[in-house]
C-alpha cells in the first residue's frame, strides 16, 4: 500500500493566472473539448478532491460525464465516478450541495478538529466526516485516502488547495489550461495564493507536454519522483 496516492492537480486559468471573476457568474475558461480531456482524466482517478469553498461558490457535481467511460468504469469493477473529497476548516457546508446531492459513489468530508462535530451533524446522512487535525493536514488526509484504496487522486481546486497541495510538495503532476483573455481583477480568484514552493527557479518543474485544444493550451508538467511522462 502506497503512503499516499499520485496526486494530479487540475485547474485552468488566464492568461494572468486568475480562475475566476470577482463576480456571481461562472466564468467559463475552457471549452468542450477541454471539458471532455478534463472528464477522461477524471475517469483514470479513484477520488476527486475540491475545497469546500469551491462547493459554495461553483456548487460543482464532480461527476465523469461520458456515459462510455462511466460503463468502462464499471465494467473495471469500480464506482462510475469516482470517490468524492473535500476539506474544510469551517464546517459550513450545505448537505443539498450538486457534491453531496449526485452520484452514488461515497463521499468523505474532511475536518478540522475544531469543526469536526459541527460537520457531522451537517452531512451525517450524506457524506462521511473524518477527524483530520488542527491545523487541518494533509499528510493525514493523503495516508487516510490511501487506507481506503485511493492510488490516484486529481485536484480541481480551487486555489486555496492547490496552493496547499504546492506548498507542501504533495503534488505529482500539473494540469495546467491557459484561456486566450485577461481577468486583470485584484479582487477575482488566483491559481496560486502566497507561499514558498519546492519548485522555485532553482527546481524547475518537468514540462511532459504541450497540447492545443482549440482556442486553449494545455500545460503537463510533472513535479515529483512519481511523476510519468
Amino acid at each position: 500500500m502506497p503512503e499516499r496516492p499520485y496526486v494530479l492537480l487540475s485547474v485552468a486559468a488566464s492568461v494572468d493566472g486568475y480562475i475566476d471573476d470577482a463576480t456571481d457568474s461562472r466564468l467559463l475558461l475552457s471549452n468542450d473539448a477541454d471539458f471532455d480531456r478534463v472528464d477522461s482524466v477524471r475517469a483514470t482517478a479513484d477520488a476527486i478532491l475540491v475545497g469546500a469553498n469551491t462547493i459554495r461558490r461553483d456548487n460543482p457535481r464532480l461527476l465523469v460525464r461520458s456515459a462510455v467511460r462511466r460503463a468502462e468504469r464499471a465494467e473495471r469493477g469500480l464506482p462510475e465516478t469516482p470517490l468524492k473529497v473535500t476539506l474544510t476548516a469551517s464546517g459550513d457546508l450545505d448537505p443539498t450541495a450538486s457534491f453531496f446531492a449526485t452520484g452514488d459513489v461515497e463521499k468523505i468530508v474532511y475536518a478540522a478538529t475544531p469543526a469536526v462535530d459541527k460537520t457531522r451533524e451537517r452531512i451525517a446522512d450524506v457524506a462521511t466526516a473524518v477527524d483530520a487535525r488542527d491545523p487541518l493536514d494533509l499528510h493525514a488526509v493523503l495516508a487516510d485516502l490511501a487506507k481506503r484504496g485511493v492510488n490516484r487522486l486529481m485536484v480541481e481546486g480551487g486555489g486555496t488547495i492547490h496552493t496547499q497541495f504546492l506548498t507542501a510538495g504533495l503534488a505529482d503532476e500539473l494540469h495546467l489550461v491557459i484561456a486566450p483573455f485577461f481577468v486583470g481583477d485584484p479582487a477575482a480568484p488566483r491559481f496560486i495564493g502566497d507561499g514558498v514552493f519546492p519548485h522555485g527557479p532553482g527546481n524547475r518543474m518537468r514540462l511532459a507536454e504541450t497540447r492545443q485544444i482549440g482556442d486553449v493550451v494545455l500545460l503537463r508538467y510533472l513535479l515529483g519522483d512519481q511523476g510519468t511522462v
